[in-house]
């Protein structure tokens, strides 16, 4: 179990899009658990994170606003930064882009690759997604669209300056197969090697003319860096590297891990890669591309924002709510690490109960409250032991080594599961020595001494679960060792745990306070929905007395222009299930897919077909509707259908068989 001395953590630096939700915090999240985690095991750890603020996306949203990029950007990063403080997350840099010492820096960098021939000027024609900032070759679009969004991409032509990154090939296969554990999990490197080495790489624009926000390219200044060199580089950067003093990039690259989503691995797992090796520099030891956070069986973007749904997503909500330690709990715990995992309230709601208020919460409450009952509020000595203490103990004394296996693979689901298996373990302790019987026998020294080794054992296990739990939870450990006696800012490492028996008898045990109460899941569920349709009217008020207020007088039928149609979100989508309402004759509950979402939509279309016509059906969906209730159903969008003036309805379909998520125009 021999570490290294420094540990080097990064998260992937985020766009600066506002809107931000619980699915931005999760690599955060992630990366500060195993920051701390690490900082437990004695190492010096850096832990970085930041935000990516240039480009065209940037540029359009702050032209629309009549504002500079840097002032549009700067609400946006602090109220991200405020996220992490609420989330009590502890990063050792948070870098911008636009950081004066990563300008420098990105601008040595480009030119150092240009004088040794990795970068070379030419003329670029391609596909161009502005949401994602990534360009295409027309064999690599699906449906003529981007591959990663499913947006629209346009042909751009212009003067730019390319990476040779086609010449890495054949050395990053290599390095997969040199190291196997560089990519993870090895779904990933498959998705890598498959898709894009063995097809071979192209080589890589890496400026913009047609972009003026961005970082100029110091020797030509019509040309601005684009991300590729500008965003990765961050990582080094952050460092100094470069810059006149080095010695932060000399303690702790290369990086241990880079944590990042599995949507932008490609760029993670090839492009930097090679820049690194054009740049003579150490490969990161390890990128890690985790799966997305879905909310209803969609994922929650980081671009797309017109996704329905009545689950409460805000970070700062949730956390006033239910505080930080449950939000981070649920992320670390529910979601398997690699895969994709489903975020909803009613699942949120049920991990605070079950893990933290009823088997966690619950064996504090009780074990401290017999001590204070039966003892005084004076821990007891440990006497002889039985068998059932010492399958306890040995539950105990094997946390650590269970722990450190399944951090060591990046597995947080597995690592606080096998601390919640010793707490489960004591509150099983306690139904199998029934402390409350031997108590009532006050006469009988044996029995007393007996209660006092069951009620030390409990209170040593909870001890082991406070010290394991705090990389995960940055508050709730250090409020239950208080109630045993002990002052958790000081405990540092992990070196108590490996030993059980270190509570000290005569110690005072502070009765303990509920450390999460148990919450109405039904009261409170409720109560969100409410809350969330209740806002998702008023914007829809809003917007249709703003639309009122601007309404011209107009000639029947009423004109549009192009904008206004714009705003009507279509796609096509596949009827999944079909089934009647009851007591309403003209409605189906349909379940239709289009793309990446599942939604329930409720049509007026039961006199015109069966459902058993409509199961396999390509339909038309509007996607972007305030969500309504039909008959106690919650309908998430519209199916267009044609009416002939005997009123029966046709579905608006395609002629062509078209895949479902396809944006109909």
């Amino acid at each position: 179990m021999e570490q290294k001395k420094t540990y080097y953590i990064t998260t992937p630096i985020y766009y600066p899009s506002g809107n931000w939700h619980i699915g931005h915090t999760y690599t955060t999240v992630i990366c500060d658990t195993f920051a701390r985690y690490h900082k437990m095991l004695g190492q010096d750890v850096f832990f970085l994170t930041g935000t990516d603020e240039h480009g065209q996306k940037i540029e359009d949203k702050a032209k629309a606003k009549g504002v500079t990029p840097k002032e549009f950007i700067d609400p946006l990063v602090n109220e991200l930064k405020e996220i992490w403080k609420l989330l009590d997350v502890k990063y050792d840099r948070f870098i911008r882009t636009t950081d004066e010492d990563h300008v420098k820096a990105v601008q040595k960098i480009f030119r150092k690759l240009y004088d040794k021939g990795e970068i070379y000027k030419s003329t670029y024609e391609g596909w161009y997604c502005t949401p994602c900032e990534s360009f295409w070759t027309k064999t690599q679009l699906k449906d003529g669209k981007c591959p990663d969004c499913g947006r629209e991409v346009k042909l751009e032509k212009e003067e730019s300056y390319f990476f040779r990154l086609s010449a890495y090939a054949g050395r990053i296969l290599k390095l997969y197969e040199d190291n196997p554990d560089f990519l993870k999990p090895k779904s990933r490197m498959n998705e890598m090697i498959n898709n894009f080495l063995k097809p071979g790489l192209q080589d890589l624009c890496v400026s913009r003319t047609s972009v003026k926000w961005g970082i100029p390219v110091d020797f030509d200044p019509s040309h601005t860096v684009y991300v590729w060199i500008d965003a990765l580089t961050n990582y080094i950067n952050a460092l100094g590297y470069t810059s006149d003093d080095e010695t932060l990039f000399n303690k702790y690259w290369p990086a241990d891990l880079h944590m990042t989503g599995k949507e932008i691995i490609r760029f993670h797992a090839i492009i930097w890669p090679a820049i690194l090796m054009a740049l003579d520099l150490p490969l990161p030891k390890q990128v890690y591309g985790h799966g997305w956070l879905l909310i209803g069986g969609d994922k929650l973007s980081k671009s797309k924002t017109d996704k329905i749904s009545t689950e409460l997503t805000d970070p700062h909500e949730l956390v006033e709510r239910y505080g930080c330690d449950a939000i981070r709990y649920f992320l670390l715990r529910e979601i398997p690490f690699g895969s994709d995992g489903v975020y909803t309230n009613e699942s949120l709601l049920n991990r605070i109960n079950g893990d933290l208020a009823n088997d966690l919460g619950n064996l504090v409450s009780r074990t401290t409250a017999m001590i204070n009952q039966y003892f005084g509020g004076v821990l007891p000595s440990q006497g002889e032991l039985e068998e059932v203490d010492k399958n306890l103990i040995a539950a105990a004394n094997g946390v650590y080594d269970k722990v450190y296996k399944a951090m060591e693979a990046l597995d947080c689901p597995t690592a606080l599961t096998e601390i919640f298996r010793l707490v489960q373990r004591a509150n099983k302790y306690i139904d199998e020595t029934t402390p409350w019987t031997l108590a009532k026998d006050k006469e009988n020294s044996a029995s007393v001494s007996r209660l006092g080794t069951v009620l030390y054992n409990l209170a040593e296990c909870i001890r082991i679960s406070a010290v394991m739990l705090k990389p995960f939870l940055p508050e709730c450990p250090n409020k239950i060792l208080a109630f045993l006696g002990i002052d958790g800012e000081n405990v540092k490492d992990f070196e108590s745990v490996k030993t059980f028996g270190v509570l000290p008898a005569g110690t005072a045990i502070e009765k303990a306070q509920p450390v999460f109460p148990r919450i109405d899941v039904k009261k409170e569920l409720a109560d969100i929905e409410k809350l969330v349709l209740s806002r998702k009217e008023k914007e829809a008020k809003t917007q249709k007395a703003e639309s009122s207020e601007n309404k011209k007088e107009e000639v029947a039928p009423a004109q549009i222009t192009i904008d206004d149609f714009a705003k009507v979100k279509l796609e096509t989508g596949k009827v999944l299930t079909a089934e009647k309402v009851e007591k309403a004759d003209k409605l189906l509950k349909l379940t239709v897919k289009t793309g990446d979402r599942v939604r329930t939509i409720v049509s007026g279309i039961a006199k015109s077909y069966s459902p058993e016509e409509m199961v396999g059906r390509t339909v038309v969906v509007v996607i972007n509707l305030v969500p309504c209730k039909l008959r106690g159903i919650l309908s998430e969008g519209m199916i267009l259908c044609a009416e002939d003036k005997n009123g029966k309805l046709s579905l608006v379909t395609t002629s062509e068989e078209t895949e479902d998520g396809a944006e109909v125009r």
